[in-house]
């Protein structure tokens, strides 16, 4: 099986997870993939996760988190920008996700950023996903 899009496999995953009240994930690291996890534990949609160093290759530990309910903390999680549809967005067309409930995230030149990031940073970019 060829891996034609990492960041999509990545968000199924985590969604499968929640899926399945999974306390954690583990899914082979990437540079990119490390970044999503800053961004999404920045955000408050995970509680934490970490880098298990391996041989041939990393693995990400992802610790996901739920309400006191049990509820998943990301209720909907999706891939904007595929690879064969690229979505792009200037600084000034970055629109809040869910009036800021959610958060987008961004691929610009200063690296992965939210989307309130990006507009603070008044910088353009492909839109990866969004979430809430």
């Amino acid at each position: 099986m060829s891996m034609t899009d990492p960041i999509a496999d990545f968000l199924t995953r985590i969604r499968n997870a929640h899926l399945a009240k999974h306390d954690r994930l583990d899914i082979p690291s990437s540079r990119i993939k490390q970044e999503l996890c800053r961004i999404l534990k920045d955000e408050g949609f995970i509680r934490n996760f970490r880098v298990l160093e391996g041989e041939p290759v990393s693995t990400l530990r992802v610790l996901l988190r739920y309400s006191a309910q049990g509820e998943p903390a990301i209720s909907h999680i999706a891939r904007v920008s595929k690879p064969g549809r690229r979505v792009y967005r200037g600084a000034d067309d970055i629109r809040p996700v869910r009036n800021g409930m959610g958060v987008g995230i961004l691929s610009t030149s200063r690296g992965l950023l939210s989307d309130r990031q990006a507009r603070e940073q008044r910088v353009g970019g492909e839109i990866l996903c969004e979430l809430w």
